[in-house]
């Protein structure tokens, strides 16, 4: 199947008309929902999410510090009322080793044109498990195993139910 790109006003909406402050979380969930409209337009019930291993402890950071929660996206999610399955295959798999195999068998990788790129919380977080990992080597597999083996309660589950 070819690359197909869906375009959407979401930049404009977050950026220009509504001007957030921080426009990460209403962006994913626009992005999101223009994501799961598109799959069931043309067809399909599932959506593989390229979030890796270094997302997913990114993720419980982000969560611990700015919510005061302990947690990390699901593996696999199934949203009952689309009878959507979202999928996350590479979460076993490190952020170098991603861009390793994109290098090594030329897949080119598209550059995210977002005019915040590279200054969010979420860039934020990046660094800060980079200082941490620097500082303390083995740190990040270490967070990575507490989010998959029992930090987070009910963690990992089967199917979540969740309404898009």
């Amino acid at each position: 199947k070819e690359l197909s790109v869906v375009h959407t006003q979401i930049g404009q909406i977050v950026l220009e008309e509504r001007q957030e402050k921080n426009p990460c979380a209403l962006c994913a969930n626009m992005r999101k929902g223009a994501l799961v409209k598109e799959v069931l337009r043309i067809g399909c019930n599932k959506i593989a999410y390229a979030h890796h291993k270094d997302d997913f402890v990114e993720t419980m950071l982000l969560s611990l510090i700015f919510q005061g929660q302990f947690y990390a996206f699901p593996p696999v999610t199934w949203f009952e009322d689309t009878r959507l399955t979202v999928l996350r295959p590479l979460m076993l798999v490190e952020e170098a080793q991603v861009k390793g195999f994109c290098n090594k068998y030329q897949i080119p990788v598209m550059k995210s044109d977002c005019p915040v790129d590279g200054k969010t919380k979420r860039a934020y977080a990046k660094e800060l498990v980079g200082q941490i990992q620097r500082a303390c080597q083995g740190a990040k597999e270490r967070m990575f195993h507490a989010i998959t083996e029992g930090g987070i309660p009910d963690w990992p589950p089967q199917i979540i139910k969740e309404k898009t």
